[in-house]
């Protein structure tokens, strides 16, 4: 399937969580506030791309 998904440009739709908003995004499940799935960011290397590549992204 994930062969299938690479070959195909098909991608799962993520909301990057740093370690310090954890707490809040584990808040928003409770909720049900979450439209995409949380990816938790360990290691403090995938929020800073992210944040770059929703902020080049075009409007």
């Amino acid at each position: 399937m994930l062969d299938f998904a690479g070959e195909h440009g098909i991608a799962a739709d993520v909301e990057v969580v740093a370690m310090g908003d954890v707490n809040a995004a584990l808040g928003r499940l409770e909720r049900n506030d979450v439209r995409y799935r949380f990816v938790i960011d360990v290691a403090g290397t995938l929020h800073a791309d992210a944040a770059a590549a929703a902020a080049a992204a075009p409007s």
